[in-house]
Protein backbone atom coordinates (compact mmCIF):
# COMPACT_ATOMS: atom_id res chain seq x y z
CA UNK A 1 0.00 0.00 0.00
CA UNK A 2 1.13 3.55 -0.71
CA UNK A 3 0.04 6.94 0.54
CA UNK A 4 1.68 9.21 -2.05
CA UNK A 5 5.39 8.41 -1.58
CA UNK A 6 5.02 6.84 1.87
CA UNK A 7 4.27 3.38 3.20
CA UNK A 8 2.15 4.87 5.96
CA UNK A 9 -0.95 7.07 6.17
CA UNK A 10 0.71 10.45 6.67
CA UNK A 11 -0.93 13.71 7.70
CA UNK A 12 0.41 15.29 4.51
CA UNK A 13 -1.45 12.68 2.46
CA UNK A 14 -4.67 13.15 4.43
CA UNK A 15 -4.68 16.96 4.18
CA UNK A 16 -3.85 16.91 0.47
CA UNK A 17 -6.74 14.49 -0.05
CA UNK A 18 -9.14 16.79 1.84
CA UNK A 19 -7.98 20.19 0.60
CA UNK A 20 -6.31 19.45 -2.74
CA UNK A 21 -2.94 20.90 -1.74
CA UNK A 22 -0.40 20.97 1.05
CA UNK A 23 -1.71 22.43 4.30
CA UNK A 24 0.67 23.89 6.90
CA UNK A 25 0.23 23.68 10.67
CA UNK A 26 0.90 26.90 12.57
CA UNK A 27 1.90 26.28 16.21
CA UNK A 28 0.24 28.72 18.61
CA UNK A 29 0.44 29.57 22.29
CA UNK A 30 -2.99 30.51 23.62
CA UNK A 31 -1.63 31.61 27.00
CA UNK A 32 -3.29 28.73 28.83
CA UNK A 33 -1.97 26.84 31.83
CA UNK A 34 -2.69 23.29 33.00
CA UNK A 35 -4.45 21.68 35.99
CA UNK A 36 -1.23 19.74 36.53
CA UNK A 37 0.55 23.05 37.13
CA UNK A 38 -1.91 25.41 38.79
CA UNK A 39 -2.49 23.17 41.81
CA UNK A 40 -5.78 21.60 40.71
CA UNK A 41 -4.04 18.24 40.15
CA UNK A 42 -0.39 19.12 40.69
CA UNK A 43 2.08 21.99 40.57
CA UNK A 44 5.03 20.63 38.60
CA UNK A 45 3.36 19.33 35.45
CA UNK A 46 4.26 16.09 33.74
CA UNK A 47 7.79 14.87 34.43
CA UNK A 48 8.96 15.57 30.86
CA UNK A 49 7.16 18.88 30.34
CA UNK A 50 9.21 22.05 29.92
CA UNK A 51 8.25 25.61 30.82
CA UNK A 52 6.89 25.88 27.29
CA UNK A 53 4.24 23.22 27.90
CA UNK A 54 5.44 21.04 25.00
CA UNK A 55 5.26 24.08 22.75
CA UNK A 56 8.95 24.91 22.29
CA UNK A 57 8.29 25.92 18.69
CA UNK A 58 4.93 27.63 19.27
CA UNK A 59 4.22 31.34 18.91
CA UNK A 60 4.78 34.05 21.51
CA UNK A 61 1.92 34.15 24.04
CA UNK A 62 2.39 37.91 24.41
CA UNK A 63 1.01 38.29 20.89
CA UNK A 64 -2.64 37.86 19.96
CA UNK A 65 -3.68 34.68 18.17
CA UNK A 66 -3.96 36.60 14.89
CA UNK A 67 -0.52 38.15 15.34
CA UNK A 68 1.00 34.75 16.07
CA UNK A 69 -0.59 33.32 12.93
CA UNK A 70 0.74 36.13 10.74
CA UNK A 71 4.19 35.76 12.32
CA UNK A 72 4.20 31.97 11.78
CA UNK A 73 3.09 32.36 8.16
CA UNK A 74 5.89 34.87 7.61
CA UNK A 75 8.47 32.56 9.19
CA UNK A 76 7.41 29.66 6.99
CA UNK A 77 6.88 31.64 3.79
CA UNK A 78 10.33 30.94 2.37
CA UNK A 79 9.72 27.20 2.63
CA UNK A 80 5.97 26.94 2.02
CA UNK A 81 3.53 29.21 0.21
CA UNK A 82 0.33 27.20 0.17
CA UNK A 83 -2.35 29.59 1.38
CA UNK A 84 -4.01 26.94 3.56
CA UNK A 85 -3.30 26.47 7.24
CA UNK A 86 -4.30 24.57 10.38
CA UNK A 87 -4.18 26.70 13.54
CA UNK A 88 -2.56 24.40 16.11
CA UNK A 89 -3.18 25.36 19.73
CA UNK A 90 -0.17 23.50 21.10
CA UNK A 91 1.20 24.83 24.39
CA UNK A 92 -0.19 23.48 27.66
CA UNK A 93 -3.92 22.61 27.91
CA UNK A 94 -5.98 24.37 25.26
CA UNK A 95 -9.45 23.64 26.64
CA UNK A 96 -8.51 24.84 30.13
CA UNK A 97 -10.24 28.21 30.28
CA UNK A 98 -13.61 29.91 30.19
CA UNK A 99 -15.95 29.23 27.32
CA UNK A 100 -15.80 32.90 26.38
CA UNK A 101 -11.99 32.97 26.22
CA UNK A 102 -11.77 29.71 24.30
CA UNK A 103 -14.41 30.81 21.81
CA UNK A 104 -12.64 34.13 21.26
CA UNK A 105 -9.26 32.52 20.57
CA UNK A 106 -10.63 29.80 18.31
CA UNK A 107 -12.63 32.41 16.36
CA UNK A 108 -9.59 34.67 16.05
CA UNK A 109 -7.73 31.82 14.41
CA UNK A 110 -10.51 30.97 11.98
CA UNK A 111 -10.97 34.63 11.03
CA UNK A 112 -7.57 34.69 9.32
CA UNK A 113 -7.78 34.09 5.58
CA UNK A 114 -6.50 30.65 4.64
CA UNK A 115 -7.03 29.02 8.04
CA UNK A 116 -9.14 25.98 7.21
CA UNK A 117 -9.06 24.14 10.52
CA UNK A 118 -8.15 23.90 14.18
CA UNK A 119 -5.99 21.41 16.08
CA UNK A 120 -6.48 21.62 19.84
CA UNK A 121 -4.10 19.90 22.25
CA UNK A 122 -5.58 19.13 25.65
CA UNK A 123 -6.01 16.60 28.47
CA UNK A 124 -8.79 14.02 28.79
CA UNK A 125 -9.72 15.46 32.19
CA UNK A 126 -10.33 18.95 30.77
CA UNK A 127 -13.38 18.21 28.66
CA UNK A 128 -16.55 19.27 30.46
CA UNK A 129 -19.89 19.09 28.69
CA UNK A 130 -19.75 22.84 28.00
CA UNK A 131 -16.31 22.43 26.43
CA UNK A 132 -17.55 19.51 24.35
CA UNK A 133 -20.49 21.62 23.17
CA UNK A 134 -18.03 24.30 22.06
CA UNK A 135 -15.73 21.84 20.29
CA UNK A 136 -18.69 20.25 18.52
CA UNK A 137 -19.84 23.68 17.38
CA UNK A 138 -16.44 24.43 15.83
CA UNK A 139 -16.10 20.94 14.35
CA UNK A 140 -19.33 21.58 12.46
CA UNK A 141 -17.93 24.68 10.76
CA UNK A 142 -14.28 23.75 10.11
CA UNK A 143 -11.89 20.82 9.98
CA UNK A 144 -11.01 20.12 13.61
CA UNK A 145 -9.22 17.53 15.67
CA UNK A 146 -8.52 17.27 19.41
CA UNK A 147 -5.18 15.92 20.62
CA UNK A 148 -5.03 13.89 23.83
CA UNK A 149 -1.71 13.33 25.57
CA UNK A 150 -2.07 9.70 26.58
CA UNK A 151 1.66 8.82 26.25
CA UNK A 152 1.19 5.27 27.64
CA UNK A 153 -1.63 2.92 28.62
CA UNK A 154 0.31 1.67 31.66
CA UNK A 155 -0.83 3.32 34.89
CA UNK A 156 2.47 2.61 36.70
CA UNK A 157 4.33 4.62 34.06
CA UNK A 158 1.61 7.28 34.09
CA UNK A 159 2.17 7.79 37.82
CA UNK A 160 5.94 7.95 37.30
CA UNK A 161 5.62 10.67 34.67
CA UNK A 162 2.96 12.48 36.75
CA UNK A 163 0.35 12.37 34.00
CA UNK A 164 -2.35 12.98 36.57
CA UNK A 165 -5.16 10.74 35.37
CA UNK A 166 -5.82 6.98 34.95
CA UNK A 167 -6.45 5.19 31.66
CA UNK A 168 -10.19 5.07 32.32
CA UNK A 169 -10.29 8.88 32.12
CA UNK A 170 -8.83 8.73 28.62
CA UNK A 171 -11.32 6.02 27.61
CA UNK A 172 -14.25 8.11 28.84
CA UNK A 173 -13.04 11.29 27.13
CA UNK A 174 -12.53 9.45 23.85
CA UNK A 175 -16.07 8.05 23.92
CA UNK A 176 -17.54 11.46 24.70
CA UNK A 177 -15.60 13.17 21.93
CA UNK A 178 -16.46 10.53 19.36
CA UNK A 179 -20.14 10.55 20.33
CA UNK A 180 -20.14 14.11 19.00
CA UNK A 181 -18.22 13.24 15.85
CA UNK A 182 -15.05 15.03 16.96
CA UNK A 183 -11.80 13.68 15.51
CA UNK A 184 -9.22 12.53 18.06
CA UNK A 185 -5.44 12.31 17.76
CA UNK A 186 -3.53 10.44 20.48
CA UNK A 187 0.05 11.10 21.63
CA UNK A 188 2.30 8.16 22.55
CA UNK A 189 5.87 8.36 23.86
CA UNK A 190 8.26 5.55 22.97
CA UNK A 191 11.15 4.90 25.35
CA UNK A 192 9.57 6.05 28.61
CA UNK A 193 11.57 5.13 31.74
CA UNK A 194 10.97 1.57 32.95
CA UNK A 195 9.02 0.61 29.82
CA UNK A 196 10.28 -2.20 27.60
CA UNK A 197 9.43 -3.16 24.03
CA UNK A 198 6.36 -5.14 25.11
CA UNK A 199 4.97 -2.16 27.05
CA UNK A 200 5.37 0.18 24.10
CA UNK A 201 3.76 -2.19 21.61
CA UNK A 202 0.85 -2.79 24.00
CA UNK A 203 0.13 0.95 23.99
CA UNK A 204 0.20 1.04 20.19
CA UNK A 205 -2.11 -1.97 19.91
CA UNK A 206 -4.51 -0.46 22.42
CA UNK A 207 -4.99 2.83 20.60
CA UNK A 208 -5.07 1.10 17.21
CA UNK A 209 -8.16 -0.80 18.32
CA UNK A 210 -9.88 2.35 19.60
CA UNK A 211 -12.01 4.78 17.59
CA UNK A 212 -9.24 7.30 16.98
CA UNK A 213 -8.43 9.19 13.80
CA UNK A 214 -4.77 9.99 14.31
CA UNK A 215 -1.65 9.25 16.34
CA UNK A 216 1.59 11.03 17.17
CA UNK A 217 4.68 9.02 18.06
CA UNK A 218 7.25 10.81 20.19
CA UNK A 219 10.77 9.79 21.11
CA UNK A 220 11.51 10.03 24.83
CA UNK A 221 14.00 12.88 24.94
CA UNK A 222 15.38 14.87 27.85
CA UNK A 223 15.29 18.66 27.94
CA UNK A 224 17.10 21.08 30.22
CA UNK A 225 14.93 22.61 32.90
CA UNK A 226 12.55 19.65 33.17
CA UNK A 227 12.06 17.41 36.18
CA UNK A 228 12.82 14.50 33.84
CA UNK A 229 16.38 15.86 33.55
CA UNK A 230 16.76 15.78 37.33
CA UNK A 231 15.24 12.29 37.46
CA UNK A 232 17.62 11.12 34.74
CA UNK A 233 20.64 12.37 36.70
CA UNK A 234 19.49 10.59 39.86
CA UNK A 235 18.04 7.48 38.21
CA UNK A 236 19.80 6.98 34.86
CA UNK A 237 17.76 4.92 32.44
CA UNK A 238 18.55 3.59 29.00
CA UNK A 239 17.54 5.84 26.10
CA UNK A 240 16.70 4.36 22.74
CA UNK A 241 19.38 4.39 20.07
CA UNK A 242 18.52 5.64 16.61
CA UNK A 243 18.37 2.12 15.20
CA UNK A 244 16.24 0.89 18.11
CA UNK A 245 13.80 3.73 17.66
CA UNK A 246 13.52 3.20 13.90
CA UNK A 247 12.86 -0.50 14.46
CA UNK A 248 10.19 0.08 17.13
CA UNK A 249 8.40 2.75 15.10
CA UNK A 250 8.42 0.48 12.06
CA UNK A 251 6.90 -2.32 14.18
CA UNK A 252 4.29 0.14 15.46
CA UNK A 253 3.39 1.21 11.92
CA UNK A 254 2.89 -2.41 10.90
CA UNK A 255 0.28 -3.05 13.62
CA UNK A 256 -1.49 0.31 13.31
CA UNK A 257 -4.89 0.40 11.62
CA UNK A 258 -4.28 1.84 8.11
CA UNK A 259 -7.20 4.26 8.51
CA UNK A 260 -5.43 6.02 11.39
CA UNK A 261 -3.49 9.08 10.23
CA UNK A 262 0.10 9.32 11.47
CA UNK A 263 0.65 12.95 12.42
CA UNK A 264 4.19 12.53 13.75
CA UNK A 265 6.90 9.87 13.79
CA UNK A 266 9.48 11.45 16.09
CA UNK A 267 9.84 14.25 18.63
CA UNK A 268 11.26 17.72 18.18
CA UNK A 269 13.64 18.85 20.93
CA UNK A 270 14.96 22.40 20.71
CA UNK A 271 18.72 22.21 20.02
CA UNK A 272 19.71 24.50 22.89
CA UNK A 273 17.53 22.59 25.37
CA UNK A 274 18.15 18.99 24.32
CA UNK A 275 20.30 16.87 26.63
CA UNK A 276 19.76 13.47 25.02
CA UNK A 277 19.57 11.66 22.71
CA UNK A 278 21.41 14.10 20.48
CA UNK A 279 20.91 11.92 17.39
CA UNK A 280 17.26 13.01 17.43
CA UNK A 281 18.29 16.46 16.18
CA UNK A 282 18.66 14.93 12.72
CA UNK A 283 14.93 14.57 12.22
CA UNK A 284 15.18 14.04 8.47
CA UNK A 285 17.68 11.25 9.08
CA UNK A 286 15.25 9.50 11.43
CA UNK A 287 12.34 9.83 9.00
CA UNK A 288 14.48 8.59 6.12
CA UNK A 289 15.60 5.69 8.29
CA UNK A 290 11.98 4.69 8.92
CA UNK A 291 11.21 4.91 5.19
CA UNK A 292 14.21 2.73 4.38
CA UNK A 293 13.37 0.18 7.06
CA UNK A 294 9.80 -0.22 5.80
CA UNK A 295 11.14 -0.58 2.26
CA UNK A 296 13.71 -3.15 3.42
CA UNK A 297 10.92 -5.16 5.03
CA UNK A 298 8.65 -4.63 2.02
CA UNK A 299 6.14 -3.52 4.64
CA UNK A 300 3.50 -0.83 5.21
CA UNK A 301 1.01 0.49 7.75
CA UNK A 302 -1.49 -2.11 8.92
CA UNK A 303 0.16 -5.15 7.39
CA UNK A 304 -0.07 -6.87 10.79
CA UNK A 305 -3.19 -5.11 12.10
CA UNK A 306 -5.75 -7.74 11.13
Amino acid sequence: MRWLDKRYHSLNYELRKLFGKKVIKLSLNGGFTCPNRDGTIGTKGCLFCSDYGSGEFAGNKKLSIKEQIFQQIDLLSDKWRTGKYIAYFQSFTNTYGTIEDLRDKYEQALSVEGVVGLAIATRPDCLSEDILDLLEEFSNKCYLWVELGLQTIHDDTARLIRRGYPLMTFDDALKRLRSRGINVVVHLILGLPKEDYKDMIESVKYVSEEDIQGVKFHLMHILKGTDLYEYYKEHPFSLLSKNEYISIVSDAIEILDPNIVIHRLTGDGAKDMLIAPRWSLNKLGVLSGIDMELKRRNSYQGIKSE
